[in-house]
Protein backbone atom coordinates (compact mmCIF):
# COMPACT_ATOMS: atom_id res chain seq x y z
CA UNK A 1 0.00 0.00 0.00
CA UNK A 2 1.50 3.44 -0.98
CA UNK A 3 1.39 5.86 1.78
CA UNK A 4 0.25 9.43 0.66
CA UNK A 5 2.98 11.77 0.65
CA UNK A 6 2.24 14.38 3.09
CA UNK A 7 4.41 17.23 1.45
CA UNK A 8 4.32 17.93 -2.42
CA UNK A 9 6.90 19.80 -3.15
CA UNK A 10 6.46 21.47 -6.85
CA UNK A 11 9.36 22.10 -9.26
CA UNK A 12 8.74 23.96 -12.67
CA UNK A 13 11.89 23.71 -15.01
CA UNK A 14 12.67 24.50 -18.57
CA UNK A 15 16.70 23.89 -19.15
CA UNK A 16 18.08 23.91 -16.14
CA UNK A 17 19.32 20.45 -15.72
CA UNK A 18 23.04 21.66 -14.54
CA UNK A 19 20.76 23.28 -11.44
CA UNK A 20 17.97 20.44 -11.09
CA UNK A 21 20.49 17.94 -9.90
CA UNK A 22 21.43 19.80 -6.79
CA UNK A 23 17.68 21.34 -6.12
CA UNK A 24 16.57 17.49 -6.26
CA UNK A 25 19.21 16.51 -3.95
CA UNK A 26 18.50 18.74 -1.55
CA UNK A 27 14.94 17.35 -1.27
CA UNK A 28 15.88 13.58 -1.20
CA UNK A 29 18.22 14.76 1.68
CA UNK A 30 15.81 16.09 3.63
CA UNK A 31 15.34 15.06 7.46
CA UNK A 32 11.45 15.01 6.88
CA UNK A 33 10.72 12.05 4.20
CA UNK A 34 7.29 12.11 3.41
CA UNK A 35 7.03 13.90 0.72
CA UNK A 36 6.66 13.68 -3.29
CA UNK A 37 8.37 15.73 -5.60
CA UNK A 38 6.42 16.77 -8.57
CA UNK A 39 8.69 17.90 -10.99
CA UNK A 40 7.02 20.10 -14.05
CA UNK A 41 8.93 19.96 -17.22
CA UNK A 42 8.47 22.63 -19.60
CA UNK A 43 10.16 20.15 -22.47
CA UNK A 44 13.27 21.42 -21.59
CA UNK A 45 15.86 20.57 -24.39
CA UNK A 46 18.74 19.57 -22.51
CA UNK A 47 19.51 16.39 -20.35
CA UNK A 48 16.35 17.58 -17.63
CA UNK A 49 14.96 13.81 -18.05
CA UNK A 50 17.79 12.06 -17.80
CA UNK A 51 18.72 14.10 -14.28
CA UNK A 52 15.26 13.27 -12.92
CA UNK A 53 15.99 9.80 -13.88
CA UNK A 54 19.22 9.41 -12.91
CA UNK A 55 18.05 9.58 -8.78
CA UNK A 56 15.86 6.64 -9.58
CA UNK A 57 13.39 7.93 -6.34
CA UNK A 58 9.80 6.78 -7.25
CA UNK A 59 8.80 9.95 -4.97
CA UNK A 60 10.41 12.08 -7.54
CA UNK A 61 7.54 12.33 -10.45
CA UNK A 62 8.00 14.14 -13.85
CA UNK A 63 5.44 15.72 -15.69
CA UNK A 64 5.97 16.90 -19.28
CA UNK A 65 3.79 20.11 -20.10
CA UNK A 66 3.96 22.87 -21.56
CA UNK A 67 3.39 26.10 -19.91
CA UNK A 68 3.85 28.78 -23.33
CA UNK A 69 6.38 31.36 -21.32
CA UNK A 70 4.05 31.38 -18.09
CA UNK A 71 5.91 29.67 -15.27
CA UNK A 72 2.28 30.15 -13.22
CA UNK A 73 0.63 27.47 -15.16
CA UNK A 74 3.47 24.86 -14.10
CA UNK A 75 3.00 25.32 -11.04
CA UNK A 76 -0.44 25.09 -11.16
CA UNK A 77 0.34 22.14 -13.16
CA UNK A 78 2.04 20.63 -10.48
CA UNK A 79 -0.53 21.66 -8.21
CA UNK A 80 -3.25 19.49 -9.89
CA UNK A 81 -0.83 16.54 -9.95
CA UNK A 82 0.04 17.14 -6.61
CA UNK A 83 -1.07 14.61 -3.59
CA UNK A 84 -0.06 15.70 -0.64
CA UNK A 85 -1.96 17.97 2.35
CA UNK A 86 0.62 20.72 2.18
CA UNK A 87 2.66 22.26 -0.88
CA UNK A 88 6.12 23.42 -0.38
CA UNK A 89 7.57 25.38 -3.85
CA UNK A 90 11.11 25.04 -4.83
CA UNK A 91 12.61 26.71 -8.41
CA UNK A 92 14.77 24.38 -10.38
CA UNK A 93 17.96 26.64 -9.58
CA UNK A 94 17.11 26.75 -5.53
CA UNK A 95 17.86 24.61 -2.73
CA UNK A 96 16.93 23.85 1.05
CA UNK A 97 19.21 22.86 4.02
CA UNK A 98 18.23 19.43 5.38
CA UNK A 99 15.75 20.46 8.27
CA UNK A 100 13.46 22.87 6.21
CA UNK A 101 10.87 20.18 5.75
CA UNK A 102 10.77 19.05 9.14
CA UNK A 103 10.80 22.70 10.65
CA UNK A 104 7.74 23.33 8.36
CA UNK A 105 5.95 20.41 9.36
CA UNK A 106 5.87 21.46 13.18
CA UNK A 107 4.43 24.93 12.38
CA UNK A 108 1.69 22.88 10.24
CA UNK A 109 1.53 20.44 13.40
CA UNK A 110 0.81 23.78 15.49
CA UNK A 111 -2.15 24.78 13.14
CA UNK A 112 -0.24 27.32 10.92
CA UNK A 113 -1.59 27.22 7.21
CA UNK A 114 1.38 29.36 5.43
CA UNK A 115 4.54 29.16 6.48
CA UNK A 116 7.88 30.88 5.49
CA UNK A 117 11.30 31.05 6.38
CA UNK A 118 14.69 32.75 5.70
CA UNK A 119 16.95 32.12 3.31
CA UNK A 120 20.56 32.79 1.81
CA UNK A 121 20.76 35.13 -1.15
CA UNK A 122 23.52 33.80 -3.36
CA UNK A 123 24.51 36.22 -6.57
CA UNK A 124 25.79 35.38 -9.56
CA UNK A 125 29.01 36.91 -8.61
CA UNK A 126 28.95 34.87 -5.50
CA UNK A 127 28.64 37.79 -3.09
CA UNK A 128 26.12 36.33 -0.55
CA UNK A 129 23.10 38.19 1.80
CA UNK A 130 20.90 36.49 4.76
CA UNK A 131 17.57 37.59 4.07
CA UNK A 132 15.20 36.97 7.12
CA UNK A 133 11.08 37.66 5.91
CA UNK A 134 8.05 38.19 7.83
CA UNK A 135 7.44 38.83 10.69
CA UNK A 136 3.93 37.43 10.23
CA UNK A 137 2.38 40.58 10.75
CA UNK A 138 4.39 42.03 7.27
CA UNK A 139 2.05 39.36 5.64
CA UNK A 140 -1.37 40.66 6.36
CA UNK A 141 -2.91 41.92 3.01
CA UNK A 142 -2.73 45.61 3.35
CA UNK A 143 0.87 45.40 4.78
CA UNK A 144 1.51 43.74 1.28
CA UNK A 145 -0.15 45.59 -0.84
CA UNK A 146 0.86 48.82 0.43
CA UNK A 147 4.52 47.94 1.74
CA UNK A 148 5.52 45.25 -0.89
CA UNK A 149 6.34 41.49 -1.01
CA UNK A 150 8.50 40.21 1.97
CA UNK A 151 8.03 36.84 0.43
CA UNK A 152 10.60 34.20 -1.38
CA UNK A 153 8.27 31.25 -3.50
CA UNK A 154 11.43 28.88 -2.31
CA UNK A 155 10.84 29.41 1.20
CA UNK A 156 7.08 29.01 1.31
CA UNK A 157 4.85 25.80 2.66
CA UNK A 158 1.69 26.21 2.16
CA UNK A 159 -1.72 23.89 3.31
CA UNK A 160 -3.31 22.62 -0.29
CA UNK A 161 -6.64 23.26 0.23
CA UNK A 162 -5.94 27.31 0.89
CA UNK A 163 -3.85 27.25 -2.32
CA UNK A 164 -7.19 25.66 -3.26
CA UNK A 165 -9.23 28.39 -2.61
CA UNK A 166 -7.89 30.85 -4.37
CA UNK A 167 -7.31 28.59 -7.62
CA UNK A 168 -3.59 28.90 -7.14
CA UNK A 169 -1.19 31.14 -10.02
CA UNK A 170 -3.02 33.79 -12.24
CA UNK A 171 -1.33 32.72 -15.65
CA UNK A 172 -2.02 35.97 -16.48
CA UNK A 173 0.79 37.01 -19.29
CA UNK A 174 1.20 40.79 -17.98
CA UNK A 175 2.14 39.64 -14.25
CA UNK A 176 4.75 37.29 -15.19
CA UNK A 177 7.70 37.52 -12.59
CA UNK A 178 5.19 38.88 -10.23
CA UNK A 179 2.82 36.07 -10.22
CA UNK A 180 4.05 35.29 -7.10
CA UNK A 181 3.22 38.63 -5.25
CA UNK A 182 -0.22 38.20 -6.49
CA UNK A 183 -0.56 35.06 -4.88
CA UNK A 184 0.40 36.20 -1.32
CA UNK A 185 -1.75 38.61 -1.91
CA UNK A 186 -4.71 36.26 -2.59
CA UNK A 187 -3.65 34.38 -0.32
CA UNK A 188 -3.12 36.83 2.41
CA UNK A 189 -7.01 38.37 1.79
CA UNK A 190 -8.18 35.18 3.04
CA UNK A 191 -6.70 35.81 6.64
CA UNK A 192 -4.74 32.11 7.15
CA UNK A 193 -2.88 31.21 10.19
CA UNK A 194 0.66 32.37 8.85
CA UNK A 195 4.16 31.87 10.49
CA UNK A 196 7.40 33.22 10.28
CA UNK A 197 10.01 30.93 11.12
CA UNK A 198 13.19 32.68 11.88
CA UNK A 199 15.98 30.67 10.12
CA UNK A 200 17.56 30.24 7.47
CA UNK A 201 16.73 27.15 5.61
CA UNK A 202 17.67 27.49 2.32
CA UNK A 203 19.66 29.26 -0.42
CA UNK A 204 17.71 31.36 -3.35
CA UNK A 205 20.68 31.51 -6.45
CA UNK A 206 20.10 34.84 -8.03
CA UNK A 207 20.91 34.01 -11.88
CA UNK A 208 22.43 37.71 -13.60
CA UNK A 209 19.71 39.42 -15.52
CA UNK A 210 20.30 43.33 -14.91
CA UNK A 211 19.09 44.16 -18.76
CA UNK A 212 17.21 46.86 -18.70
CA UNK A 213 14.41 45.14 -20.82
CA UNK A 214 14.07 42.56 -17.95
CA UNK A 215 13.79 45.13 -15.09
CA UNK A 216 11.58 47.33 -17.06
CA UNK A 217 9.59 44.28 -17.90
CA UNK A 218 9.40 43.28 -14.15
CA UNK A 219 8.14 46.86 -13.13
CA UNK A 220 5.10 46.56 -15.49
CA UNK A 221 3.87 43.26 -14.17
CA UNK A 222 4.10 45.07 -10.51
CA UNK A 223 2.05 47.65 -11.94
CA UNK A 224 -0.30 45.45 -13.14
CA UNK A 225 -0.98 43.50 -9.87
CA UNK A 226 -1.12 46.55 -8.00
CA UNK A 227 -3.52 48.29 -9.85
CA UNK A 228 -5.89 44.90 -9.70
CA UNK A 229 -5.81 44.93 -6.66
CA UNK A 230 -6.09 48.92 -5.82
CA UNK A 231 -9.46 48.52 -7.77
CA UNK A 232 -10.83 46.77 -5.03
CA UNK A 233 -9.89 49.22 -2.21
CA UNK A 234 -12.23 51.97 -1.15
CA UNK A 235 -10.90 55.28 -2.62
CA UNK A 236 -11.16 57.38 0.19
CA UNK A 237 -8.54 60.15 0.30
CA UNK A 238 -6.25 58.40 2.95
CA UNK A 239 -6.14 55.12 0.43
CA UNK A 240 -5.47 57.27 -2.49
CA UNK A 241 -2.44 58.70 -0.95
CA UNK A 242 -1.40 55.19 0.19
CA UNK A 243 -1.34 53.70 -2.61
CA UNK A 244 0.43 56.66 -4.49
CA UNK A 245 2.83 56.04 -2.15
CA UNK A 246 2.95 52.37 -2.90
CA UNK A 247 3.51 52.83 -6.80
CA UNK A 248 6.25 55.74 -5.43
CA UNK A 249 7.82 52.60 -3.95
CA UNK A 250 7.32 50.37 -6.90
CA UNK A 251 9.16 53.15 -9.40
CA UNK A 252 11.72 53.72 -7.01
CA UNK A 253 12.29 49.80 -6.69
CA UNK A 254 12.58 49.31 -10.76
CA UNK A 255 14.95 52.91 -10.11
CA UNK A 256 17.48 51.22 -8.46
CA UNK A 257 18.09 48.54 -10.74
CA UNK A 258 18.94 50.77 -13.39
CA UNK A 259 21.60 52.62 -12.01
CA UNK A 260 23.86 51.49 -14.65
CA UNK A 261 21.81 53.52 -16.82
CA UNK A 262 21.15 57.08 -15.63
CA UNK A 263 18.50 58.42 -17.81
CA UNK A 264 15.88 55.57 -17.36
CA UNK A 265 16.72 55.81 -13.31
CA UNK A 266 16.02 59.53 -13.21
CA UNK A 267 12.87 59.29 -15.32
CA UNK A 268 11.45 56.50 -12.48
CA UNK A 269 12.96 58.25 -9.55
CA UNK A 270 11.07 61.52 -10.68
CA UNK A 271 7.95 59.62 -11.64
CA UNK A 272 8.30 58.42 -8.20
CA UNK A 273 8.86 62.09 -6.82
CA UNK A 274 5.60 63.51 -8.03
CA UNK A 275 3.53 60.73 -6.13
CA UNK A 276 5.42 60.90 -3.38
CA UNK A 277 7.47 63.77 -2.87
CA UNK A 278 8.48 62.96 1.04
CA UNK A 279 9.44 59.54 0.43
CA UNK A 280 12.96 60.43 1.11
CA UNK A 281 14.75 57.36 -0.34
CA UNK A 282 13.75 59.09 -3.73
CA UNK A 283 16.27 61.96 -3.11
CA UNK A 284 18.85 59.28 -1.50
CA UNK A 285 18.73 56.91 -4.28
CA UNK A 286 18.53 59.96 -7.06
CA UNK A 287 21.98 61.32 -5.26
CA UNK A 288 23.57 57.77 -5.70
CA UNK A 289 22.50 57.65 -9.53
CA UNK A 290 23.81 60.94 -10.48
CA UNK A 291 27.50 60.31 -8.25
CA UNK A 292 28.15 57.02 -10.48
CA UNK A 293 27.20 58.40 -13.44
CA UNK A 294 29.48 61.23 -12.94
CA UNK A 295 32.06 59.20 -12.06
CA UNK A 296 32.21 56.76 -14.78
CA UNK A 297 31.95 59.17 -17.24
CA UNK A 298 35.24 61.18 -15.83
CA UNK A 299 38.39 60.10 -17.61
CA UNK A 300 41.30 59.54 -15.47
CA UNK A 301 44.00 61.89 -15.08
CA UNK A 302 47.03 60.65 -17.51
Amino acid sequence: MTTKPYVSVVIPTFNHAKFLKKALDSVVAQSFQNWEAVVVNNFSTDNTIEVVNSLADPRIKLFNFSNNGVIAASRNHGLKEAAGDFIAFLDSDDVWYPNKLQKCVEQASAGYQFICHGELWINSDLTQRTVMYGPASNATYNRLLYKGNCISTSTTFIAKPLLDSVQGFDENPEIITTEDYDLWLRLAAKNPRTSFIPEVLGEFHRLADSASSSVLRNFAAELTVLRTHFSTQPQTIKTRLRMRHRYAIAHYGAARQLTNQPTQAIQLFARAFMMSPFFIKIYLGTAITLWRAITTTQSPKS
